[in-house]
């Protein structure tokens, strides 16, 4: 049975699609979400929003996982960001700085496919519940294409290093 969404069930809704979308165009555009530009910032701007706008929204009354998964998300974010600037990584910076970025965004969706697959159609929902296969199989091939999509982004890294040598 689908529940219908609280007005702040909305607002945090629409708030959450922020960093998805800033997400996908930075990925598009730069191949990367980097938080020197405007839509790495948008992301992380969004990103923050839509944690902040979850404590709004709880079923449970109180904090619940989701809670502490978003606060999650949040530090797995800003490590990427904090990564890039230290200098004792190395070149390992831009490699691990680029995977929590990416994985954040890959952190980011869970919680979306979850509520989307759980709620629409509203009239018969796809899946039942969280763990339905459905729901498991959507997080797998988002994995996949995470891990895809990482691998290209090191091969691009790398590239670029060895490109710009004399």
């Amino acid at each position: 049975m689908s529940h219908s969404l609280s007005p702040l069930g909305v607002i945090h809704t629409a708030v959450s699609l922020v960093p998805v979308f800033a997400g996908l165009y930075a990925f598009i555009r730069h191949r990367a979400i980097d938080p020197a530009t405007r839509s790495g910032k948008l992301y992380l701007l969004g990103l923050v929003l839509s944690v902040a706008t979850s404590f709004t929204v709880s079923s449970t009354g109180g904090i619940n996982p989701g809670h502490a998964f978003g606060v999650i998300v949040l530090l797995v974010a800003f490590g990427g960001v904090l990564a890039a600037r230290l200098r004792w990584l190395g070149r390992a910076a831009r490699y691990l700085s680029t995977f929590a970025l990416s994985f954040s965004f890959l952190l980011s969706l869970v919680p979306g496919v979850n509520e989307t697959l759980t709620r629409l159609p509203a009239v018969h929902p796809i899946a039942a519940a969280p763990m339905s296969p459905v729901v498991l199989q959507t997080l797998l091939g988002l994995t996949v294409v995470f891990v895809i999509g990482f691998a290209a982004q090191c091969w691009r890294m790398r590239f670029q290093t060895v490109c710009r040598r004399p």
